[in-house]
């Protein structure tokens, strides 16, 4: 009976593992067509209008702005924009940071993330979901030419804390990851999301979470 029973549990992992995954591809490839409307995954377009530009993308070479309050930059290298990647269920962005730059406490929930640093230094970390054992924090700084991995789903944050501009590479495991970062959706949702239910989360009073969604 334990046997059985563990059989099913192993199972349904499996299962579970599978539905949250990018769509498989079922030929060679399954460029998108991006004319199409996008409902999980785009269109395939005809194969015989295909070309090597659709799995190409120039660029990467070039700094993002960092202009910004936070003083980082994303540069995507995913399905929008090169096409040949749907249902490949892989993709890559290239980060810039300023000095103290930050990449802030984010989430790709369909994704694992793994990071190079290929210029300066970086202080990474990610924190664990809920649990006996839950919301515990690794972190570690990295230098040129280290790696690190953010386990899917979970959040996470870089930050660049020396006196020069740092560049990554990341890898994710996701044609279209996708970004939640946790600031944006809770200070800064469309509307608000009620002070009486963030002043309680949060265990403080609505003026600061007032002033909190007046950043956002």
């Amino acid at each position: 009976m334990a046997a059985k029973i563990l059989l099913i549990a192993l199972l349904a992992l499996a299962a579970s593992h599978a539905l949250a995954s990018d769509p498989s591809p079922l030929q060679d490839f399954c460029v998108a067509d991006m004319n199409s409307k996008a409902v999980n995954g785009f269109v395939c377009k005809d194969s015989k209008v295909v070309k090597a530009d659709d799995f190409s993308l120039s660029g990467l070479d070039m700094p993002g702005e960092t202009g910004n309050k936070l003083g980082f930059n994303v540069t995507p290298a995913n399905v929008n924009q090169i096409p040949g990647l749907n249902t490949l269920g892989i993709s890559m962005v290239r980060i810039d940071y300023v000095p103290k730059g930050l990449n802030p406490p984010h989430t790709h929930p369909p994704a694992t993330e793994i990071v190079t640093v290929i210029e300066g230094q970086l202080f990474v970390g990610f924190v664990t979901s809920n649990g006996e054992d839950g919301n515990r924090l690794f972190t570690k700084m990295l230098k040129k030419g280290d790696v690190f991995v953010f386990p899917q789903g979970l959040i996470h944050f870089q930050f660049n804390p020396g006196h020069t501009n740092t560049v990554a590479i990341g890898a994710l495991s996701s044609q279209n990851p996708g970004t939640i970062t946790i600031a944006d959706a809770v200070f800064g949702s469309k509307p608000p999301i009620s002070d009486d239910v963030l002043a309680k989360a949060f265990q403080v009073d609505k003026k600061t979470v007032d002033w909190l969604q007046a950043q956002f």
